[in-house]
């Protein structure tokens, strides 16, 4: 067979295009080398999220980039390409048609998408995260467009470590990975749930200002339980149950050590929704090893903390006067108890254990009480205090009278009428954070909460809700979303360089995001400061961990920067377009 380079095919094959590859001669079984240009210009800029400006091309870039004739005439500066962009978005009825508008923006214009996310932080951030994420991800399949993001299977096992040197980028700051077993209060969602990975990182770029480029998601999949998604022929993943035990154990270990060997010590790894056995497992495993951190036990408890921390300036007490009551008694809800705990026995100079003993935790089978401390998991066992077996919520209450009740166990509408109005009873300003999410699964919603207060409650949720009115007072309830402490938290540890991850750095956190509540937020009730402001909220965050990070000699990053809030917020990425010579 002769060469698909020779002359003689320089006009014989579609239409006189030369088939210099062999790609149009071959056949179907032929394989073929897929070549590309390695300097990005003219129709493959266009093609690049990371450089295209799309109409923004100014005169000159159109000529020096071979991009004259590839772009409609006009020259439209970014700020109109955003106005353009949101007054679309706003157009479609369903949240997941603009969950999948900001997506496909995501790949065709990287810096146009974050300046959109951060300007309009509020409007879009259940959006691009919680709740409309839940719901992307349970049909991920089925909007799967392109890959974002690395999939590494039990079929990679061996070979971790050639995976992430798919990647195309060296220099990674942080790693969100999930094995979708736990994903929001949905459960089991397997590969599909790559849609957490990929908006949780989207947030530390947009919130946070970690560089795009130095974000990798991950997707663990050891398989799924989740019958549904089985026997769906448009799954993504495996078909086939999870993997368990030593295999598990073991693609897990591999992932870690990979990870540190290609990117380095500094690198953070967050995990995301994993189960709760396996959370609490990889985070005790790894501490002391890796810079690691989780969101679902760590950033949670920080971000509840802050409330709590805040709310002393409406309740006029200190914590360490107050009596709290979980419902929910998995990551999340020992995690916050934990950290509530840790910050009480500082307050106090007092023993961890010591303070723990004004917590109370309320599982499925009821009170978490002495007497159950043989039947209970390890992580469970600290928060078992003597009293007497109470069965459910409502008895709790009475029996513990709480100040504070926080749910964290996904059971939507579970604080009930008597269950509010019980907390009312005992407490002038009762102090009540339904945390589940999305919303259907929040314990109450913020008009539950104030009608059958009358009022009176300091509320706080997971998931968004409406300013609500009641008796010609208008009551805007806060989220306490993790997103106002992970994307900072994570700019800390970058800038300083950091390690480890320790608990001091976590109070410091909270400390600094509690700090940012102002007296107009506290005038409406919130215990949160305003959402829009989250860049500057964030740079204070990344501030004092970073300050810890150096207290602690946990900071890699040497000399110590004189004004810390400075560099946090000199370092944070900005999507504003750059001129191209």
């Amino acid at each position: 067979m002769e060469s698909v380079n020779n002359s003689d095919l320089k006009s014989s094959v579609n239409g006189g295009v030369v088939d210099v590859y062999g790609e149009d001669s071959a056949t179907v079984e032929h394989s073929i080398t897929p070549w590309s240009l390695s300097v990005s210009s003219g129709y493959s800029l266009l093609r690049d999220p990371r450089y295209n400006k799309g109409l923004a091309f100014n005169e000159k870039e159109r000529d020096t980039h071979y991009l004259r004739g590839l772009l409609p005439p006009a020259v439209v500066d970014q700020n109109l390409q955003e106005k353009r962009l949101i007054n679309n978005i706003r157009q479609y009825q369903h949240p997941l048609q603009k969950y999948m508008a900001l997506t496909e923006l995501q790949e065709r214009n990287e810096r146009l998408f974050y300046k959109l996310l951060i300007d309009h932080v509020e409007e879009l951030l259940p959006i691009v995260y919680t709740p409309t994420v839940g719901e992307a991800c349970q049909k991920y399949g089925s909007i799967f467009r392109r890959p974002q993001g690395l999939f590494i299977s039990l079929k990679e096992k061996g070979k971790i470590l050639d995976v992430l040197k798919n990647w195309p980028e060296r220099n990674i700051q942080v790693i969100v990975v999930t094995d979708g077993e736990r994903i929001l209060g949905l459960g089991d969602l397997g590969c599909q749930g790559m849609g957490i990975p990929v908006g949780k990182l989207a947030l530390y770029s947009a919130l946070g200002g970690v560089r795009p480029s130095a974000c990798l998601p991950v997707t663990i999949d050891v398989g799924t339980n989740n019958e549904k998604l089985l026997n769906d022929e448009f799954y993504i993943g495996l078909k086939q149950k999870r993997a368990t035990g030593q295999e598990y154990s073991d693609l897990l270990h591999e992932f870690m050590s990979a990870v540190k060997q290609n990117y380095g010590e500094n690198v953070l790894i967050q995990f995301e929704d994993f189960a709760n056995h396996n959370a609490f497992e990889l985070l005790a495993k790894y501490r002391d090893t890796h810079l690691v951190f989780n969101d679902d036990i760590q950033g949670t408890a920080a971000v509840v903390l802050a409330g709590l921390v805040s709310a002393q300036n409406l309740t006029n007490s200190q914590l360490a006067d107050h009596t709290f009551l979980f419902l929910g008694a998995g990551e999340a809800g020992t995690g916050i108890a934990e950290l509530i705990a840790l910050y009480i026995s500082k307050q106090m100079n007092v023993s961890v254990e010591e303070s723990r003993k004004k917590i109370w935790l309320v599982d499925s089978k009821g009170l978490i009480v002495s007497s159950r401390k043989e039947s209970l998991q390890a992580f469970k066992k600290p928060w078992a205090h003597e009293h007497e077996p109470v069965k459910d919520l409502l008895g709790a209450i009475k029996a513990i009278k709480p100040n504070v009740l926080i749910g964290s166990a996904g059971i939507g509408r579970s604080f009930t009428k008597e269950v509010i109005e019980a907390m009312s009873s005992i407490n002038k300003r009762p102090l009540i954070m339904a945390l589940s999410n999305p919303t259907t699964q929040s314990e109450c919603t913020a008009e539950e909460a104030y009608t059958w207060s009358k009022g009176r409650a300091i509320f706080a949720s997971g998931s968004p809700f409406d300013p609500v009115e009641y008796e010609g007072s208008v009551f805007v309830s806060t989220q306490a979303n993790n997103a106002y402490i992970f994307p900072g938290f994570g700019l800390g540890l970058v800038i300083s360089g950091a390690i480890r991850v320790h608990d001091d750095m976590l109070l410091a956190a909270a400390e600094a995001l509690a700090g940012q509540v102002c007296k107009e937020n506290y005038e409406k009730g919130m215990i949160y400061p305003s959402f829009s402001s989250i860049r500057k909220i964030s740079a204070h965050i990344a501030a004092n961990v970073a300050t810890k990070a150096y207290e602690l000699g946990l900071a890699g990053r040497l000399p110590r920067p004189k004004e810390i809030v400075k560099c946090a917020e000199s370092s944070m990425y900005s999507p504003t377009y750059r001129l191209y010579r």
